[in-house]
């Protein structure tokens, strides 16, 4: 169980933290729910690093994920680094509620 997220998570996390604040950045303005999505990846991300090789507890972020962006929905208007986000977050979600 934790070893699918600890997979993931060292797949993506180092990519996320580069992604997540330019996205942000170029994508803010015009998608301010991206702004609650920086601050959820980087809440869960202090708990991830805090946590060690223990289990993060990170559910309420995710639930709260997937409400704001619609279940990782991808607007249509965005660049492909929101869309390589969406998809990271949403793999590390699902390994997460394996």
């Amino acid at each position: 169980m934790m070893a699918e997220f600890n997979k993931v998570k060292d797949k993506y996390l180092k990519i996320l933290e580069q992604y997540v604040p330019i996205v942000a950045r170029v994508h803010g303005g015009t998608h301010p729910e991206f702004l609650e999505v920086r601050k959820l990846f980087d809440s869960m991300n202090e708990k991830i690093i805090e946590a060690g090789s223990e289990k993060p507890k990170i559910d309420d972020e995710f639930k709260k994920l997937r409400k704001v962006t619609n279940n990782y929905t991808v607007p249509c208007d965005t660049c492909e680094s929101y869309e390589a986000v969406y998809k990271m977050l949403a793999e590390l979600d699902e390994a997460y509620r394996a």
